[in-house]
């Protein structure tokens, strides 16, 4: 699997993301200083309901930046070593019963899915108890993975 063809979409993913919380930030922002939605008694809460969802709109742009910025950094500083498994990593794994799985280790935005020839590649981050099982392991390694109550078990197989 191309690696560069994976992270080319994990950034225009983000540059997408980024621009529907635009869109979205300024809708509500718009909505809130409206001067028809000006509150005619002290039961009617539109516009402060509206501010609300504006703060949390514009908090919803900053993490979207911040997710940008931290895979700008990771570009400029892509691992070269593939030794043991380091943020910007993807990592190929099987499962017990022999099934293949492609995780890319992030270091934001995790849950992406992509499907690049027909493989799924997903993105998990260091916080994640996934990410976390990941970091530091070598190929041939066993990790053991908990989730909810859940123990996952995967081999490393390859470390790109």
């Amino acid at each position: 699997m191309n690696k560069q063809v994976l992270l080319e979409r994990i950034e225009a993913q983000l540059e997408q993301t980024l621009q529907i919380a635009t869109e979205a930030a300024m809708r509500a922002y718009n909505t809130a200083t409206d001067d028809e939605n000006v509150a005619e008694n002290k039961y009617d809460t539109f516009a402060l309901e509206a501010s609300y969802l504006a703060h949390g709109q514009a908090q919803r742009v900053a993490e979207c930046k911040a997710d940008i910025s931290a895979y700008q950094h990771l570009f400029a500083t892509m691992p070269t070593q593939q030794t043991t498994i380091v943020v910007g990593h993807l990592v190929s794994l099987e499962d017990q019963q022999g099934h293949a799985k492609k995780v890319f280790l992030g270091p934001a935005a995790g849950g992406l899915k992509f499907m690049i020839n027909n493989e799924e590649v997903i993105t998990v981050t260091p916080s994640s108890p996934f990410g976390e099982a990941l970091l530091g392991r070598e190929i041939d390694e066993e990790i053991d993975i908990h989730i909810g109550g859940n123990i996952l078990w995967f081999d490393v197989i390859n470390i790109e």
